[in-house]
């Protein structure tokens, strides 16, 4: 539960390599949470990163969505209510590679955007349990407004911005919180070797972003950096036309 003076206390990453999920929960142990963890792949042989808190490694499959509130369930046996959950798991595959591979487009839009679902659902009954908590959903702007260059990956986004905003309702009165994160291209292991798109950012920053939304108490939709929301409020009045000859 959260500590004495109201803030973060335990934290929840699923998708505990991921970049931006660690830099959150660093910010979050900086501010006073104790209790952290991580659920990944092979948590077995993991090595926990180096945090003053007290950190626990947990065995997490985001392709297995039977097993999604098995693990909600246990993170919380470990460390007790949980204050925040974090999804920050996800693929970014290449367009000209799922068009010669539909199989392997599928199985990322299972971790993409079905696996978000099946954690967010479980993760939301939990919540709504204890009455209180927040969800945090990374979403992205390529779901904003899907481009061609990357319309599979971008859908998913779609389709993941749209349940976390549909849970988000779902959950008003309950005391249980979604903050929905739309991040730009964000430069990481994730996006090594790609050329950087205008307005991106770190992991740095859009943890940053993240933990100053937490902190504001109340839901919200976060896009990083913030200058990406009244662009989008701009580039989702081009015509389809003029939409599909933006740069690949």
């Amino acid at each position: 539960m959260k500590n004495s003076l109201g803030g973060v206390d335990t934290v929840l990453l699923l998708g505990g390599r991921s970049e931006i999920g660690l830099a959150v929960v660093a910010r979050l142990v900086r501010g006073g949470a104790r209790r952290v963890v991580l659920a990944l792949r092979d948590a077995a042989n993991a090595v926990p990163p180096d945090l003053p808190a007290e950190v626990h490694l947990l065995e997490f499959d985001a392709a297995r969505p039977e097993t999604h509130p098995e693990v909600i369930e246990a993170a919380a046996g470990l460390v007790g209510d949980l204050d925040v959950v974090i999804g920050a798991f996800g693929v970014l595959g290449r367009q000209d590679g799922y068009d010669a591979d539909p199989a392997a487009a599928a199985a990322d839009v299972m971790v993409n955007f079905a696996g978000h679902v099946s954690t967010g659902l479980s993760a939301a009954r939990r919540l709504r349990e204890q009455g209180h908590g927040t969800l945090v959903v990374l979403s992205s702007v390529a779901g904003v407004r899907v481009r061609r260059a990357n319309f599979v990956y971008g859908s998913a986004k779609a389709g993941l911005d749209g349940f976390a905003q549909g849970l988000r309702d779902s959950l008003h009165g309950t005391g249980v919180r979604v903050l929905l994160v739309r991040p730009g291209f964000v430069r990481g292991r994730m996006t090594a070797g790609m050329s950087p798109a205008p307005l991106s950012s770190t992991p740095g920053q859009v943890a940053d972003a993240v933990v100053a939304a937490l902190r504001s108490g109340h839901d919200s939709t976060v896009w990083v950096p913030r200058l990406l929301g009244p662009a989008f409020t701009v580039l989702s009045l081009l015509p389809r036309a003029a939409w599909r000859r933006l740069p690949r």
